[in-house]
């Protein structure tokens, strides 16, 4: 959003109320991140003194056709809008410009001023359109690289389907791809594959004739319904997915039936598994496709519960039989060899003298004096080296710097 229908409310709108005026007035925002390859003071030095002889649109993006050239073409973005001081132009969320705010808008990127006292602007608050100052802008990227527009360029039945049938991608994807076909956007898509009732993932080359018909037919007649309306969506029929697309998953419906949210083309897609289904070879696989089950070690490690219930009662024998294995392992791993698990040297030089050196699985005896002490850490040294056990052996000099400094303590009576 913008998509086809909010870019074509905005040209009419400047066609109807600014064709055949002349500009008396222009100021370009400083932003080279919005305003593209020309700087604000020559933008406005090639508006001042034009007359707007008309406005054209193709896909997604505008231009004004001056009585000389270079013109100025906008490219929407995802909240580039057109605003008319005095004229209600179509609205959406993302534009965030409201009537009791200042104007021009703070977020205002064009603003210019005709004869007769009208003022128009273009405003992105996000900042990812483009406006450019253009010779020919439909000869030039991006609007050079589009395809047949959706509206104005129509593929007839027969060049649509022979179209498809090449496209070994999902269905969605492609009606995304502006070189396929320009204007549609992520929620157009989506509405076209919910009323033509094909999976967004379906894959094109897929699609039966009868499919690619119904295809056809709804994407003119949901732009066509969207245009009787000025692009207002707060006027679209109530049984559009639209009104739900923004919803909590779980929490969407329509016409009483569970809305689903996946990742097609690229984009969040809303559609309603119980009306858009695979359908081909695609549903023969996702209905043989076996699950994908997590080993179960992994299982007992990552605490995963699977809400399959049948399949937590198989699991539940292996799951117990890998808890006894790993049990016995775990003994097992409890050798002299060291096989346990080392704890950090640092920890082990700040623990008691009573505890025990878990390495060599040898026990201290602090009740000894300091001459057993240090003969025992000497032999333990030895052991340690001959192992090239490096970070024991730190540990063991550090011990044994340790029990030099403790007085010498009585042995106890046996």
């Amino acid at each position: 959003m913008p998509e086809l229908p909010e870019v074509e409310a905005a040209r009419r709108a400047v066609e109807e109320h600014c064709v055949g005026k002349k500009i008396t007035k222009a100021v370009i925002a400083n932003d080279s991140k919005v305003i593209d390859g020309v700087s604000p003071s020559d933008f406005e030095a090639s508006l001042l003194g034009k007359t707007i002889v008309s406005a054209h649109r193709k896909g997604k993006n505008m231009w004004l056709q001056l009585d000389s050239p270079p013109f100025p073409s906008f490219q929407f973005g995802m909240a580039g809008a057109v605003y008319i001081k005095g004229v209600a132009v179509t609205k959406y969320k993302r534009s965030a410009v409201k009537d009791t705010d200042e104007w021009p808008s703070k977020y205002s990127k064009l603003f210019i001023e005709l004869d007769d006292g009208l003022e128009l602007s273009f405003t992105d608050k996000r900042r990812f359109a483009k406006v450019r100052l253009l010779e020919d802008p439909a000869s030039v990227p991006p609007i050079s690289e589009l395809g047949p527009d959706a509206l104005l360029e129509p593929m007839t039945i027969d060049e649509f389907i022979k179209s498809l049938s090449k496209k070994k991608i999902a269905i969605k994807a492609l009606l995304l791809d502006q070189s396929y076909i320009a204007g549609i956007g992520n929620w157009l898509a989506d509405e076209v594959l919910y009323h033509a009732r094909i999976h967004p993932l379906q894959v094109a080359s897929s699609l039966t004739r009868e499919s690619c018909e119904t295809l056809h037919q709804c994407i003119k007649q949901v732009i066509e319904k969207a245009m009787e309306v000025g692009a207002d969506s707060s006027q679209f029929p109530s049984n559009w997915i639209f009104h739900s697309r923004e919803k909590k998953p779980g929490k969407a419906f329509v016409d009483g039936k569970k809305i689903d949210f996946i990742s097609a083309g690229g984009r969040t897609t809303a559609y309603v598994p119980e009306l858009q289904k695979l359908s081909g070879t695609q549903a023969a696989k996702a209905s043989v496709k076996p699950r994908k089950q997590t080993p179960m070690r992994k299982k007992e490690e990552n605490d995963e519960d699977d809400d399959d219930d049948d399949d937590d009662a198989l699991d539940e024998p292996a799951s117990e039989e890998e808890k006894n294995t790993k049990s016995a392992k775990s003994k097992k791993g409890q050798n002299p060899k060291g096989g346990g698990k080392k704890p950090p040297a640092k920890r082990r030089v700040e623990e008691s003298d009573n505890d025990s050196d878990d390495n060599n699985n040898d026990n201290n005896d602090d009740d000894d004096d300091d001459d057993e002490d240090k003969d025992g850490d000497q032999k333990k040294a030895k052991r340690v080296t001959k192992n090239k056990q490096t970070k024991v052996e730190k540990t063991t000099k550090k011990k044994v710097e340790k029990s030099q400094k403790r007085k010498p303590m009585k042995k106890k009576v046996k």
